[in-house]
C-alpha cells in the first residue's frame, strides 16, 4: 500500500523525471517540513548570540530597523529559491539545482562551487548552535549558583569545550539513530519557539519595572568608539545589521527534505515561504521586547554585573525579574526556554548537513565518498554522513581553549558558506535561457530575473560584510579570521577542482538506470 501511494507522488514523479530514484523514506508532510525549516531558522539562535554586539555597534534603532531591513531583502532571495526548489525537488537542492541550471558546460564547476560552500555552511552552522547553546547554559549555571556577583561558577574554557563536543555528538546520534524522534522534536520545536517566544515577548516588558521609551527604541543612535574602535557612523550601521543578516537564513532546510516530503514541489516552497514570513515577525517583536526591557545599557556590557558581562539577553532578562521579585528563577526559566531553542535548531542543522553530504557523495563528490553515501540498513538514514559532519564540527571548535574570538569566525564561516550556496543557483537561474527552465507548480514568470538580481545581490553584500573586521584595532584575538580559513579551504578545493575533478566530477548522478555507471552527466 505504502508503495503505491508513494509511486503516485507528485515530488516522487518529477524526482524519476530528474534521474534519481526513491531512496529515502517520503513520509513528512508539510506541517513536519515546515517544522524543521522553521526550526533550522529558529526564533533565538541567531537574534540572541548576536544582540548584544549588534547593539553596542550603533545603539537600538539601527538594530530595530536593520531586522525590517533584512527581512525586505531575504524575502527575495526565498521567493527565488521558491520557484528552483518546485521545479528541483532533490535532496542535494542547491547544488542539484546549480548543476542542471548552469547546464552541460558549466554545471559541474557550478554544482562543484555550490556543494562545497553549502557543505561548510551547513557544518559551520552546527558549530554556532553549539558554541551559542553552550554560551546560554554556561549563563544558566552562572545564575544557578548565585551570579557573577555572590560567588557563582563561571564555567572554565575546558568545560565550555566540553558542552560544546556534548551538544554536537547527541544531536549526531539523534540524526542516526532516531529519525521518528526527530520528527517529532521537530514539530515540538517548532511549538516551543512559538509558545516560548510569545511567553517572552510579552513577558519580559510586563515584568521589567522600568522599560525604555519608544522613542529610545526606534530612534536612538549611540556609537562607541572607545569598545569597537569604530568611529565611521555608516560603518557601526553596517556591522549593527550582522545580527539579523546572520538570523535570516537557513530556510532551504524545506528543500533538502523534499525527497522525504509528500508532494515536495509543491509544500517544499510553501514551507521555504511560511519559514521567513515566520520568522520575520517574531524576530522583529523578540528584538524589540529586548530592547524596550533594558534598564541600564551600559551595565549590560560591564563584566562586574551578574553575568560577568558574558552574555547580554541573559543580563536583560536577570535585571527585570531580579528588579520586580529579587530573584533570578524567573530568568533562568526564560535562559532555558531560549537554550531548548539552540538544542533544536543543532539538531535540525546537523539533519541538513548530513543530507547534503550523503547527497555530494552519492554523487561522488567527496573523498571516499563510498563510506559517506551509506545508508543506515535499518534506520534508513545517511548515518556516515551525520558522523562526518559531527568530526568536523568537533574539529572547529577546538580552538575554544585558546582563541577568544571562534565564535565570531564560526558565525562568519557559516553565513558565508551557506548563502554563498544561494547564490550559484540563483545566478544560474538569472543567466539561462528561460525556455530551457521548466517550471514546477509556482513559477514567477516574467518577474524571476529581476527578483533572482536583486536576491543575487543582497547575497553578495551580506558575504561581503561578514569578512570585514568586527573589532578595531586589528590584534590577535580580536581578527575575524574568517577570511582566511574560508580562502584557505576554497582555494584548495578549487585547486583539487583544476588538478583532479574537473575530469570526473559531472554533477548530480543519475541512478534510476541500474546500466548507468556515472557517465550521463546528468543534466537537462
Amino acid at each position: 500500500m505504502a508503495g503505491a501511494e508513494t509511486a503516485v507522488d507528485s515530488g516522487e514523479k518529477r524526482l524519476n523525471e530528474l534521474g534519481y530514484k526513491q531512496e529515502l523514506r517520503r513520509e513528512m508532510t508539510l506541517f513536519k517540513t515546515l517544522a524543521i525549516s522553521f526550526s533550522t531558522m529558529t526564533l533565538f539562535t541567531g537574534i540572541t548570540p548576536l544582540y548584544g554586539s549588534s547593539l553596542q555597534y550603533a545603539g537600538p534603532a539601527p538594530l530595530v530597523w536593520g531586522w525590517v531591513v533584512v527581512s525586505f531583502f531575504t524575502w527575495f532571495v526565498g521567493i527565488a529559491m521558491a520557484e528552483i526548489c518546485s521545479s528541483f525537488p532533490t535532496t542535494g537542492s542547491l547544488y542539484f539545482w546549480a548543476a542542471h541550471l548552469a547546464g552541460p558546460v558549466w554545471g559541474p564547476l557550478a554544482s562543484w562551487c555550490c556543494a562545497w560552500l553549502e557543505a561548510i555552511g551547513l557544518i559551520a552552522g552546527i558549530g554556532t548552535q553549539a558554541y551559542a547553546g553552550s554560551q546560554v547554559l554556561q549563563s544558566i549555571i552562572l545564575l544557578c549558583t548565585g551570579t557573577n556577583k555572590g560567588g557563582g561558577y563561571l564555567a572554565p574554557r575546558w568545560l565550555f569545550l566540553v558542552m560544546y563536543l556534548g551538544l554536537t555528538f547527541i544531536w549526531a546520534v539523534l540524526n542516526t539513530f532516531a529519525l521518528e524522534v526527530i520528527a517529532v522534536l521537530d514539530m515540538i520545536s517548532m511549538w516551543w519557539q512559538v509558545i516560548g517566544g510569545t511567553v517572552i515577548v510579552i513577558l519580559l516588558p510586563l515584568v521589567a519595572k522600568t522599560t525604555q521609551p519608544a522613542s529610545y527604541v526606534f530612534t536612538h543612535f549611540e556609537t562607541a568608539p572607545s569598545v569597537t574602535g569604530i568611529s565611521s557612523v555608516s560603518y557601526a550601521v553596517v556591522m549593527s545589521f550582522l545580527v539579523s543578516q546572520y538570523s535570516l537564513y537557513g530556510y532551504d532546510a524545506a528543500a533538502h527534505l523534499t525527497e522525504e516530503t509528500k508532494g515536495a514541489d509543491k509544500n517544499g516552497p510553501i514551507a521555504i515561504l511560511s519559514s521567513i514570513g515566520i520568522i520575520s515577525v517574531f524576530g522583529w517583536v523578540y528584538i524589540l521586547a529586548l530592547t524596550f526591557s533594558i534598564q541600564d545599557f551600559a551595565y549590560l556590557y560591564d563584566p562586574t554585573n551578574e553575568t560577568a558581562g558574558t552574555f547580554v539577553p541573559a543580563q536583560i532578562l536577570y535585571d527585570a525579574f531580579h528588579g520586580r521579585y529579587n530573584s533570578s528563577a524567573g530568568a533562568i526559566v526564560l535562559l532555558f526556554v531560549i537554550w531548548g531553542s539552540f538544542f533544536f535548531g543543532g539538531l535540525s542543522i546537523t539533519t541538513s548537513a548530513a543530507r547534503v553530504v550523503y547527497a555530494l557523495s552519492r554523487d561522488r563528490g567527496v573523498p571516499f565518498s563510498s563510506v559517506w553515501r551509506r545508508i543506515h540498513p535499518k534506520h534508513k538514514v545517511p548515518g556516515n554522513a551525520v558522523w562526518l559532519c559531527a568530526a568536523v564540527c568537533a574539529l572547529l571548535g577546538l580552538p575554544i581553549l585558546k582563541i577568544n574570538v571562534v565564535f565570531t569566525a564560526i558565525t562568519s564561516v557559516a553565513t558565508i558558506g551557506w548563502v554563498g550556496g544561494y547564490a550559484v543557483p540563483i545566478f544560474a537561474r538569472m543567466v539561462m535561457k528561460e525556455e530551457n527552465f521548466r517550471p514546477g507548480p509556482f513559477y514567477l514568470r516574467g518577474a524571476s530575473r529581476p527578483v533572482c538580481l536583486v536576491a543575487f545581490l543582497w547575497i553578495c553584500y551580506t558575504c561581503a560584510v561578514f569578512l570585514l573586521p568586527t573589532v578595531y584595532p586589528i590584534k590577535m584575538d580580536t581578527f575575524n579570521y574568517a577570511p582566511i580559513a574560508l580562502g584557505v579551504v576554497l582555494g584548495l578545493i578549487m585547486i583539487w577542482w583544476v588538478v583532479d575533478a574537473r575530469e570526473w566530477f559531472k554533477g548530480p548522478v543519475r541512478n534510476i538506470d541500474e546500466h548507468n555507471n556515472g557517465d550521463d552527466n546528468g543534466k537537462v
